[in-house]
């Protein structure tokens, strides 16, 4: 009788260490995305589009398999994949237009407010009460972002860096919207893997193309080599960086997720000083320490 009371939490145990595994390696996939991007030499809405769209042939075949093998997801679930794909388009595109302002690892460190994001969302959607840690961590993620804008320091790095420190938050924002999307849906759906990724990329590529067109200029014809490293993008980020992100999400508290994808905006920093050129100044640097450090923070608040 004893028996089925201890062995759920013996299977939680390990299962949990593999998860977090899973997401250490997606994140490192995922912290390359902004290095394709600035290599393609295409505009912010132009590399959105292409990421999403490359990546649907590979997705496409793997979705209707899986169909076949698992059957179909209720409308439901399946317009949640599609409002997950909006938040991804939105998010693509703020952040492509963030990077141009203020370099790439900059723009992938502010990427993160959605650590901050994600409790809100379950505010408005769930009626789950703020954290202390959220609520102590929300200034001091304000602050980095300000430090990180230039506020401080009239010689920041990046044509623009107050605007695109602005849009690199927004961005933030769009991908907590994403990633709480993905994980509701893969709570109730944890065997599909594909269906949701390739819904998702379609709709954000349509988001792309409709928001990144009129704003940004989006180049419906490439040229080579840019379509090869948009390409690279797609398969690298948008099939096997989100498929592995994703088939790790649902198996660990959102917390402990969001604090373990921080290894992507880290090694962005290192990819955008050794790789690109970048020099943040040392205040935006600062600012980077503290927007990483609240987010780890509130995550550990959270878990206690």
């Amino acid at each position: 009788m004893t028996a089925p009371e201890t062995e759920p939490p013996a299977t939680g145990r390990t299962t949990a260490p593999d998860a977090r595994l899973v997401l250490t390696l997606g994140a490192t996939i995922l912290s390359g995305s902004a290095l394709f991007m600035q290599l393609s030499g295409t505009s912010a809405g132009t590399a959105a589009f292409y990421r999403c769209l490359l990546a649907l042939p590979v997705l496409l075949p793997l979705a209707l398999l899986e169909r076949r093998r698992l059957g179909g997801r209720g409308f439901r679930w399946q317009a949640l994949d599609l409002l997950a794909g909006f938040f991804l388009g939105l998010d693509l595109v703020l952040w492509g237009e963030s990077i141009v302002n203020i370099g790439t690892g900059i723009a992938t460190v502010l990427n993160n407010v959605q650590v901050l994001a994600a409790p809100l969302l379950a505010l408005l959607i769930t009626r789950e009460r703020l954290s202390t840690g959220f609520l102590l961590a929300t200034p001091v993620m304000l602050a980095g972002v300000a430090l990180v804008g230039g506020v401080a320091d009239n010689r920041a790095f990046g044509d623009a860096p107050a605007y695109g420190a602005l849009v690199g938050a927004a961005s933030g924002v769009a991908y907590g919207g994403y990633l709480f999307m993905l994980r509701l849906s893969g709570t109730h759906h944890a065997r599909h893997r594909f269906s949701p990724a390739c819904l998702a990329s379609a709709s954000a590529a349509v988001t792309a193309l409709l928001l990144g067109g009129p704003w940004q200029e989006v180049e419906l014809a490439v040229g080579w080599p840019a379509l090869g490293w948009l390409a690279a993008l797609a398969l690298s980020s948008q099939v096997t960086g989100l498929l592995v992100v994703g088939s790790a999400l649902p198996r660990v508290p959102s917390s402990v997720g969001s604090t373990l994808l921080l290894l992507q905006p880290v090694l962005a920093v290192l990819w955008g000083v050794l790789l690109l050129g970048e020099s943040p100044t040392w205040w935006q640097l600062v600012g980077c320490v503290l927007v990483v450090g609240t987010v780890w923070f509130a995550g550990r608040r959270v878990r206690s």
